[in-house]
């Protein structure tokens, strides 16, 4: 009986060392997998490599065209800044446009977001645009209330939109504070399918990212602008709107 007893044992302590090593490669290979999925996870893009680097200061237009859709030019070099504005009462669009066009890199603003009237319709764009279909924006505004409200946004809080237009549409709302300088920056990366990667980042601080259906075939024109746009304010300006621009770059 006691030579019974302790064959049992024995067969038993076997059974479950058995058991145990198995739980423990399979916790390895586990362990192991979550590691390559990581991994694949952070090199789904490469890295943003450009020959070309521009630097605009504005210190004049050489190499921006004009690209105003309603009302007049109404920009102008200002002590070495870019002033761009829209009228009260009006649905000016006020924009300019670099001549060349660019695709993977790195492009920032360098912009003064003023006040801007309560209510108003008006939006201070820094974006990126092929076609209308092919556009990346960064566009800030007053807001409409209802927008302001689902942010909880202070009075001295202002909305920015960062935004694909399509393919595939998308956009993410924030607030930014008033009267101050802030650079605005989207980066292109490709993934492993030579799609676009867009990340909209305000002073360095990741927006939101977005993977787009289209790569490097596409190539955009960088623009600054001040818009009069029904979609971020509640009523037709009744202020002089402005903004401006120290210097873009391409990178």
């Amino acid at each position: 009986m006691i030579k019974f007893y302790k064959a049992a044992c024995l067969a038993l302590g076997m059974l479950l060392f058995s058991c145990s090593t198995q739980d423990l490669t399979e916790d390895s290979q586990n362990s192991t997998a979550a590691s390559n999925t990581n991994s694949s996870e952070t090199s789904k893009t490469t890295p943003v490599k450009n020959n070309i680097s521009k630097f605009w200061d504005f210190n004049n237009l050489d190499e921006w065209d004009d690209a105003t859709q309603v009302g007049e030019a109404n920009y102008f070099i200002e002590n070495g800044n870019l002033r761009l504005f829209t009228n009260a009462n009006t649905w000016d669009r006020t924009k300019i446009k670099s001549i060349a066009t660019y695709a993977t890199g790195t492009y920032s603003w360098r912009v003064f977001v003023p006040e801007m009237g309560v209510g108003d319709c008006a939006s201070i764009g820094a974006f990126l645009y092929s076609d209308d279909t092919h556009e990346l924006d960064f566009e800030i505004g007053y807001g409409k209330e209802t927008v302001r409200q689902g942010l909880n946004a202070a009075s001295d809080d202002l909305i920015v939109y960062a935004t694909s237009q399509a393919n595939p549409s998308h956009s993410f709302q924030s607030k930014i504070k008033r009267n101050q300088w802030y650079t605005f920056t989207i980066t292109l990366a490709l993934n492993t399918k030579k799609k676009y990667v867009a990340t909209w980042k305000i002073d360095n601080q990741n927006l939101t990212s977005k993977t787009l259906t289209y790569g490097t075939a596409t190539k955009f024109k960088i623009f600054c602008s001040v818009e009069n746009l029904s979609f971020i304010g509640d009523h037709i300006p009744a202020t002089q709107n402005y903004a401006l621009f120290d210097w873009v770059e391409f990178k």
